[in-house]
């Protein structure tokens, strides 16, 4: 093993697995730990800057402000965008992309239409587009993936078309784990006209991200994924694009002037953060940022591909799990998803959770791809840079007891 999973050196910087450490935590596709970094700045926060960003011109407000604007260059730095000003904070990925689907969709999108999408998208990324077809006389169309998660150049093209007006897909799925190739996806959307959208929750705590490589037009990613807060959700698009697309929301803080009969909108990015912002969130959320890149994105991405290919060789030393997605483990990023044969995911995971084992066990807000792999339910472990081969073990001798359980004569 090239890289040393039994030592951690990282556990001792997340408060709560050093306050459990009975626990094998194998749920961070769900939400990650968040290490002292960020509950520190959040505290910080409210200590040494609490006031209402852009509402005042006294201290506390414009340091307020200033902590925002920083993390706004920031985020634009970490995630390869040329400006922080086309930074957009909404409550999570999910509001993001259905602010691009409600306020941006049905400006390019109309009756004869299509947007197509993957069918591994979460439903964050799939019921706003279906919602967004319906409203428009549009047709939804699927991108279909291979046994092992892949989609075929032959897809894109038989897919893709000069109806096509929006692409939208997950850059990692948070059930299969594999990576889709957005920047050709993008570049074959370009190609008819069509704008590309990439829902990245599950790749910005993964992998190093850069959205002027990828030409994608929208990105968005939650804070709660990568380590930051919950109640965090990041947008970013093109710059003429933000000019385009109408506000999602609108009230406090967007506006650049009203009268009784109409409004001027503020500026991007005001024109779409209506109301009070989190703002001890969005700072939490730029330690987060630094707290990864302290450790390396070549640090982190070694380790969690050390560990999946232990826990694949671990997995298909049982002989009782069946594997959803690619059996080759160096194709997924964080996320393992598998069933024990003829019993019921729930019943797997609440055993588990008796043994100190924490999994998600269910549907994953992925219906549709489960249909397609002709599976109604299943076990997800996923792995993040601060587990182990302790995790992993604790997982399989549990698996264990459940056989065991459910086999016994």
């Amino acid at each position: 093993m090239s890289v040393d999973i039994i030592a951690n050196p990282y556990k001792k910087d997340f408060p709560l697995l050093i306050g459990h450490p009975e626990l094998a935590f194998l749920d961070s596709a769900a939400t990650a730990q968040r290490p002292t970094a960020v509950l520190d700045a959040q505290r910080t926060f409210y200590e040494t800057m609490n006031a209402n960003p852009l509402r005042g011109l006294y201290e506390l407000s414009i340091k307020a402000t200033e902590a925002i604007d920083n993390t706004r260059e920031h985020i634009a730095k970490f995630i390869g965008a040329p400006s922080g000003t086309d930074i957009i904070f909404s409550r999570n990925a999910s509001e993001a992309l259905n602010s691009v689907a409600k306020a941006f969709g049905p400006t390019v999108v109309g009756e004869g239409d299509e947007v197509c999408i993957t069918v591994m998208e979460h439903h964050s990324n799939l019921v706003p587009w279906q919602q967004l077809c319906k409203q428009q006389g549009a047709k939804l169309v699927y991108l279909y993936p291979d046994e092992n998660g892949i989609i075929s150049e032959e897809e894109m093209h038989a897919k893709i078309g000069e109806k096509t007006k929006i692409v939208s897909a997950v850059q990692v799925s948070n059930v299969l784990g594999v990576e889709n190739p957005i920047k050709r996806l993008a570049e074959v959307a370009h190609e008819v006209g069509a704008y590309m959208v990439v829902d990245g929750a599950q790749s910005v705590p993964h992998i190093k991200v850069n959205v002027a490589d990828l030409d994608c037009d929208f990105f968005a990613f939650s804070a709660h994924k990568v380590f930051g807060p919950m109640g965090i959700g990041v947008l970013w698009a093109k710059h003429d694009l933000l000019e385009k697309m109408p506000p999602f929301l609108t009230g406090g803080e967007m506006i650049d002037s009203v009268t009784e009969q109409d409004a001027v909108w503020a500026p991007i990015p005001q024109k779409f953060e209506a109301g009070t912002q989190d703002a001890a969130g969005i700072y939490a959320t730029d330690a987060a940022l630094s707290y990864v890149e302290q450790i390396g994105f070549d640090a982190m991405e070694e380790r969690e591909a050390a560990l999946m290919s232990y826990l694949g060789e671990q997995l298909e030393n049982l002989g009782f799990i069946e594997v959803i997605g690619p059996k080759d483990p160096s194709k997924r990023y964080g996320a393992f998803s598998f069933n024990i044969k003829n019993i019921h995911p729930h019943d797997v995971s609440s055993i588990l959770s008796d043994e100190n084992v924490a999994i998600r066990a269910g549907h994953h807000c992925a219906q549709p791809l489960l249909n397609f792999y002709g599976v109604r339910s299943c076990c997800r472990a996923s792995v993040a840079f601060y587990n182990d081969a302790a995790d992993i073990d604790k997982l399989v001798d549990a698996l264990k007891l459940v056989w065991r359980i459910f086999n016994a004569s």
